[in-house]
């Protein structure tokens, strides 16, 4: 029996073994290949894979799974997730399938799909062809291919910038035992940079901090490492290398919304009237500079496939958002921690000022990192913020944001789990309290009417 729990908005993600399993995979694994088959022509089907403890035994009944529908699936081993997303937008592929589940704890493992035009499966997408499977065929099976993709993939990250321009900083990067342990020496090999390394072994148990940059055990380490080491500055990636996060050289971390800005600049110049996409709970800051500096801020839902659908269909050159997903007209829309990080590095290098005073100008208002409210009825409690909230410009790209001439705020509802999602931007920290306050407490009932 598959727990259909396991079918998100944007992938496929769950606890191994009580939610994904065995079962599971050989079952995606027959269903990608079927809706590849008879959507897209494929004949071929790449398979990446983190180093998460119970991936090798998701990739070998995925692989029997695609095989027993007659594919050809090219394992191409333990890689980036950006890695998996070049096969099909550089070398061709038909489709690709990372195994992975990001920046969740070790014990969950999941599916991150795409076919050819980089076209991405959304979890929930494919949630009836996995569990409505009809009985297998008798049809040849498929073979299996290893191919080593990484000297490519390597060049066409460092394709981004001019290895010449990037100064020779002293960075501290934080692997955090996932791919950027396998993938930042082979980037290292062609950089000025002097590397200290944090947890570059490869272990899906995460032994000395969760995977998920954000959470702030797992910033203790290269905080305190990028200070002691006088490092220029430092730099986190999550397990599968889709975020990263920028720590200044006094050890303070660099909202993502920052970062997107910093990024924002350099396309811009490369490119001057571009669009940059953003996502509805970054900073207004962004939309404001963005304009300032002749771009077209393009306001998209959250979650890295809206970023890239938007990018496409609005003609933006890059887009981001507050989780530290960047993505790239000329990465195939896609997502990379490697380009962002290297693109980075040659924009700081233009600067002859330490990290922390290039971010300075850009923390204008006062910001909440987002909260989360657990609800049983996400709709009914949109509805009373929209009325209550009337007098301020209403927008509903994703959930509800509410502007007002000294603060905005956005409420939004989680995609996987009982949750409204609210995040809070004003003027100065007084009114940034006081109306986070006020937004909680219409949430939860608690505020009197206006």
């Amino acid at each position: 029996m598959i727990n259909e729990k396991i079918f998100k908005a944007y992938d496929i993600r769950g606890i191994y073994p009580t939610e994904l399993n065995e079962e599971a995979a050989y079952s995606i694994g027959r269903a990608l290949a079927r809706r590849g088959k008879t959507k897209y022509g494929c004949k071929k089907i790449v398979v990446g894979s983190d180093m998460r403890l119970s991936g090798p035994v998701l990739k070998t009944e995925l692989i029997r799974g695609i095989t027993d529908e007659g594919l050809t699936a090219v394992d191409i081993g333990l890689v980036s997730i950006d890695a998996t997303y070049f096969t099909v937008g550089k070398l061709g592929y038909d489709a690709a399938v990372m195994i992975t589940a990001s920046h969740n704890p070790a014990e969950y493992n999941g599916f991150k799909m795409v076919f050819t035009g980089m076209n991405w499966v959304r979890g929930i997408e494919l949630k009836d062809e996995v569990i409505n499977l009809p009985p297998l065929e008798n049809i040849k099976k498929g073979q299996i291919e290893k191919v080593d993709i990484l000297n490519k993939y390597i060049d066409h990250v460092l394709s981004f910038v001019d290895i010449n321009k990037i100064k020779p900083f002293k960075v501290v990067v934080d692997a955090g035992n996932g791919m950027a342990g396998k993938i930042v020496p082979l980037l290292a090999k062609h950089l000025p940079i002097q590397i200290v390394p944090l947890n570059f072994n490869l272990d899906g148990s995460f032994p000395v901090h969760p995977s998920n940059p954000l959470l702030p055990e797992s910033q203790i380490q290269i905080s305190e490492q990028t200070v002691a080491t006088k490092a220029n500055f430092g730099v986190i990636f999550d397990g599968d290398t889709d975020r990263l996060f920028f720590i200044d050289e006094l050890g303070n971390f660099i909202r993502a919304d920052i970062t997107l800005l910093l990024l924002a600049k350099m396309f811009l110049t490369r490119e001057p009237g571009a669009g940059i996409v953003y996502n509805v709970i970054c900073s207004k800051i962004v939309p404001e500079k963005i304009s300032e500096w002749g771009g077209r801020p393009i306001k998209s839902p959250a979650g890295y496939i809206n970023i890239a659908n938007n990018m496409r269909t609005a003609d933006g050159i890059m887009g981001g958002e507050l989780s530290a997903h960047y993505s790239f007209r000329d990465n195939f829309y896609s997502d990379s921690g490697f380009i962002s990080w290297l693109i980075m590095m040659q924009l700081l290098s233009e600067y002859n000022q330490p990290l922390s005073a290039v971010v300075k100008p850009f923390y204008k208002y006062a910001k909440n990192a987002e909260i989360n409210l657990p609800v049983t009825n996400s709709e009914e409690k949109i509805d009373v913020i929209k009325n209550y909230f009337s007098d301020g410009q209403q927008d509903f790209t994703d959930g509800i944001t509410v502007e007002y001439n000294d603060w905005w705020f956005n409420v939004r509802p989680s995609n996987t789990e009982p949750l409204l999602r609210v995040t809070v931007e004003a003027n100065n920290e007084q009114l940034l309290k006081n109306k986070t306050n006020l937004v909680l407490g219409v949430i939860q009932g608690e505020a009197e009417k206006n």
